[in-house]
């Protein structure tokens, strides 16, 4: 194969890989992915990704680590996290967050201000969906932390189609 034929070749691999239309595929009429419009959807993604990054702000410096719990619950996008840990207080301070995930053909951004939720019963929601992390949480101790989104807007970046944006 020729250097001229292999460009155009990684541009069709690219495409397929990452879920993007080709011209050849908008011509033959093939559906596109039904897009995100819900917080359902946004929940849905971080759990396909299984890993999202989380900044926070320290005083006048960014922080990002990795998470990977998501929960909906009440109608609310949850996550957790320890009391103890060094996020849950720079949360404190300033709750408004951003993070980031990728699956191989989209990225999601979502902002928003996260809300501290000390009830028993979305904790309990959240180490039930997460039962990996009952070995170092429990719905009773003075650790555990659940917050859900406030105010929150995900914006879902698509290669080759315009972004959508979800708002809750």
């Amino acid at each position: 194969m020729t250097g001229k034929h292999l460009i155009p070749l990684c541009a069709v691999m690219l495409a397929v890989v990452c879920g993007c239309a080709t011209a050849q595929e908008k011509a033959s009429g093939k559906a596109p992915e039904k897009s995100p419009s819900t917080v359902a959807d946004v929940r849905d993604f971080l759990k396909k990704t299984h890993v999202y990054y989380l900044a926070t702000v320290d005083g006048d410096q960014p922080r990002v680590r990795p998470f990977g719990t998501v929960l909906l619950y009440e109608g609310k996008l949850y996550i957790q996290t320890g009391r103890k840990k060094n996020v849950s207080k720079q949360i404190a301070r300033n709750g408004k967050v951003e993070l980031c995930a990728y699956d191989g053909s989209c990225w999601l951004r979502l902002t928003g201000t996260l809300v501290d939720d000390d009830r028993r019963a979305p904790k309990a929601a959240m180490l039930e969906a997460h039962p990996g992390l009952k070995k170092m949480y429990s719905p009773d101790d003075a650790n555990t932390q659940v917050l859900y989104f406030k105010d929150a807007t995900a914006v879902f970046n698509f290669f080759g189609r315009p972004p959508v944006t979800v708002k809750f």
